[in-house]
């Protein structure tokens, strides 16, 4: 016997621990870029601060600054920045003329910055001082008038170096300040989407626990208030655990009416026995092969009814009973039409489709005099109508419910077990569907109507 196998459930990490990740790495290169752009903004203006207090010093370098005709360039007057006096202090200025003539500030000692360059523009760049340290240096050519000399003006170079000491420092405590704050805030934003997660994840938990306590029969229902996104998740559920009772609920219904039907023919069978009336032991022994056959078909149906993704084309179906009846009935020449939609398609096993077309068109074929006609179309509410009409003498009036009983023949010369037409009728209700019987307008027999849950 063929074993359904296990469902193979994979598991691949955690949900909670994958988004959190992911928004982990999010924050980080959406703060990371911007950390960058604020850091190297802020360096730049700290840059420019800086550039500007160095050339309000060189300013007052050339403000100060005049050209000796033997000496070369000198101060005329003190410059008011103490630091250009106290010996590598970090602050220094020259100037430098034609001929090799230079002149320094006491604070550079015996040191000279770099020799300026040839060209005209102005100097701003970074170098390496008396003591190794890092500088900013800003260089600018001035022409001045020399004093009892020619030629009366004179190219003058005047350099003005600072340490970079302050300017890094303050630097570094930027970048250090916002590094942490950064990483404080890239820390909350996860923490925070972390917790948004866990949370947002709630509903799908408290889920889970109410299925638990579905399975242990403490709960018969999913009963929570959701968001709208897991809604339709319980929803299906709540769908799947009322078909699974539903059909629990068939089966046992099945069994008590199997049980109930068996017991008369049984008792009868078994007292023909006894008594040798072996016809009539024959008669109970159909009996009950009929009513086993019966109640194992509606079983089956009631356990594949609404089975998920199950369409059958009704077109087909029909069309195949069709060639197959016309051999089956060749004898009498009845001619078996059908028409309809061909994309036609209902929500039901494609098994059982073939088994309630089959009666409704076997038993149209045994009391038609010349024709059947199946039509299948598209009804109302979603629902796909088939019909099948025979030129016959069709049904009296009140004979519809009569004809429907299990085990009834309205006409007891005619062969058959009077089953045919109530399977069709309790299969066509087990898939939300349903059978009458009329008179035919177009034929004027027995007209049989299948409303089966299809589209088109």
């Amino acid at each position: 016997m063929n074993e359904t196998p296990a469902p193979t459930i994979r598991v691949r990490g955690s949900l909670t621990r994958r988004l959190a990740l992911l928004a982990a790495l999010w924050v980080a290169l959406g703060l990371g870029v911007t950390g960058w752009f604020v850091v190297r903004l802020a360096e730049e203006q700290i840059e420019t601060a800086a550039d500007g207090r160095m050339t309000s010093l060189l300013d007052a370098v050339v403000a100060a600054a005049a050209l000796d005709p033997t000496r070369g360039p000198i101060l005329a007057r003190a410059v008011s920045e103490p630091e250009f006096d106290r010996p590598l202090s970090g602050h220094y200025w020259q100037m430098s003329a034609a001929g090799g003539l230079v002149a320094t500030s006491r604070s550079l000692w015996d040191q000279r910055l770099p020799a300026p360059r040839p060209d005209a523009e102005p100097r701003n760049e970074d170098i390496i001082g008396p003591r190794d340290e890092p500088l900013r240096l800003l260089e600018r050519h001035v022409q001045l008038e020399a004093r009892f000399g020619a030629p009366p003006f004179q190219t003058v170079t005047i350099q003005v170096a600072v340490t970079r000491r302050d300017t890094d420092a303050e630097i570094g405590r930027l970048q250090k300040g916002l590094v942490l704050a950064f990483l404080g805030l890239g820390a909350g934003l996860v923490a925070v989407v972390a917790l948004l997660v866990v949370w947002s994840l709630s509903p799908l938990r408290r889920v889970q626990e109410e299925l638990v306590e579905v399975r242990a029969g403490t709960r018969q229902h999913v009963d929570l208030t959701v968001p709208s996104e897991v809604a339709p998740l319980v929803q299906e559920i709540e769908a799947l655990i009322g078909q699974n009772r539903a059909t629990v609920e068939r089966a046992r219904t099945h069994v008590g009416n199997l049980a109930h039907a068996l017991k008369t023919p049984i008792a009868v069978l078994r007292n023909a026995l006894e008594r040798e009336e072996i016809p009539a032991a024959r008669a109970q022994a159909a009996t009950l092969e009929r009513l086993v056959q019966h109640h194992l078909r509606r079983a089956r149906a009631g356990a594949l009814a609404g089975a998920a993704g199950e369409e059958a084309m009704p077109m087909a179906a029909a069309q195949s009973l069709a060639t197959a009846l016309r051999r089956l009935f060749s004898g009498r020449g009845i001619s078996i039409n059908v028409a309809g939609r061909d994309a036609a398609r209902t929500r039901a096993d494609p098994q059982d489709l073939t088994e309630m077309l089959g009666n409704l068109m076997e038993n149209a074929c045994k009391w038609a005099k010349s024709k059947v006609e199946c039509r299948v179309v598209p009804a109302a509410g979603g629902m796909i109508r088939i019909e099948v009409e025979d030129d016959g003498p069709g049904l009296a009036e009140g004979q519809d419910a009569a004809a429907l009983a299990r085990g009834v023949r309205l006409d007891e010369a005619a062969p058959g077990s009077g089953l045919g037409l109530a399977i069709a009728a309790d299969l066509a209700g087990l898939y939300g569907g349903t059978l009458s019987l009329n008179r035919g307008r177009r034929l004027g027999g027995m007209l049989a109507v299948l409303e089966l849950p299809g589209r088109v």
